[in-house]
């Protein structure tokens, strides 16, 4: 009993994340200024924006999304983007970052702290709030290429299983590890050209 509460000790300890530190424990702040589209369709006054931030590098995490949710906890709650697994699998937090489509959760901040970080929705597409586009178009696109596995042959179905040889899952690879970001559909420039007949690269790939 003793020995796991040694391990639980030692597991806990090597546990601890750099930015869980104040700046008080460095001594000094390093404060990089991102500055984010800002759009609110509830709003009649204002116009489509950038609105400048501070961010003290020293309490935040390594990643453009670790200072976009420090922002919006500690700074600006009004802040809107799409966010979910943090690990660069479900695609929600697909972004332009410094003129760049990528994905916040695995894009680092810039540590040169003379160079602002500059952050937009995905281009070219219509923006329902801030960081926010909207996808319906993408999908519509997605859904009408059916992109599911279909045989040749005419079976009749619920009678057996169907088993998958090697060689018909090799076929796969390739494919399937596509998350439906949209960041390249929307870095293609014949997609914001003829985005309405035009399916992007992201489709076509699952034809």
């Amino acid at each position: 009993m003793t020995n796991k509460f040694q391990i639980l000790k030692l597991c806990t300890l090597k546990q601890k994340r750099q930015f869980h530190n104040s700046s008080v424990a460095y001594g000094k702040t390093r404060m990089k200024k991102f500055s984010i589209y800002r759009y609110n369709p509830e709003s009649t006054s204002k116009k489509p924006h950038m609105k400048d931030y501070l961010v003290d590098l020293n309490t935040c995490g390594p990643m453009v999304l670790d200072a976009l949710l420090k922002i919006k906890l500690e700074i600006d709650t009004t802040l809107a983007f799409r966010r979910s697994c943090r690990e660069g699998i479900c695609g929600s937090c697909s972004m332009n970052m410094n003129g760049l489509n990528s994905l916040a959760c695995i894009t680092k901040i810039d540590p040169n702290l003379g160079n602002p970080m500059k952050i937009y929705p995905l281009p070219h597409m219509y923006v329902i709030k801030d960081l926010v586009p909207d996808m319906n178009h993408f999908y519509r696109q997605y859904k009408s290429i059916q992109p599911w596995l279909q045989r040749d042959d005419e079976i009749e179905y619920g009678v057996q299983q169907y088993l998958q040889s090697i060689k018909d899952r090799v076929k796969l690879d390739g494919l399937y590890e596509c998350i439906l970001c949209a960041c390249c559909s929307t870095s293609c420039p014949s997609y914001w050209w003829n985005g309405a007949k035009y399916l992007g690269p992201a489709v076509l790939m699952q034809v």
